[in-house]
């Protein structure tokens, strides 16, 4: 209940419980008021070099046990030092030119059509353009509020 009065989305809420079993299983099932800083980092060190979790997958762990222990167990840690940080590779962004786009666009028909092009043109994200609604739209306006 602590997640949802702090008003996070369902998805956050499943990502964080998620985690936190799974790092209470990584540590033979202690409860986590048993643990502490050291179990984080060796956890957190795990993911990075054993499983090689992507940067975001990280920074979502740490969050959710960050939240497990400041907002549920109420809890202060210490700084932890020395984590392992997951490694962000050099790469360029692949950017599509108007023509390629609208070649995307031409392969795609009716509804889907229409949510490509509110997700390309809104920067909507995918649920965000799914839980849209009628009267979220103001056609006079030119406006879509997102909720």
């Amino acid at each position: 209940m602590c997640i949802r009065d702090n008003h996070y989305s369902v998805r956050t809420e499943r990502a964080y419980v998620y985690w936190a079993r799974w790092y209470i299983r990584f540590h033979g099932l202690r409860h986590p008021v048993e643990m502490g800083g050291p179990e984080i980092q060796e956890f957190m060190s795990y993911l990075v070099n054993d499983r090689q979790v992507a940067g975001a997958t990280y920074t979502q762990a740490l969050c959710a046990l960050l939240f497990l222990y400041k907002k549920v167990l109420k809890i202060e840690l210490p700084w932890i030092e020395g984590i392992s940080r997951p490694k962000k590779p050099t790469r360029r962004p692949t950017v599509l030119t108007a023509q390629e786009i609208e070649l995307v666009f031409a392969q795609m028909e009716g509804v889907y059509e229409l949510i490509a092009r509110l997700l390309y043109g809104t920067g909507m994200r995918l649920m965000e353009c799914a839980q849209l609604r009628v009267k979220d739209m103001d056609f006079q306006r030119r406006e879509i509020t997102i909720r």
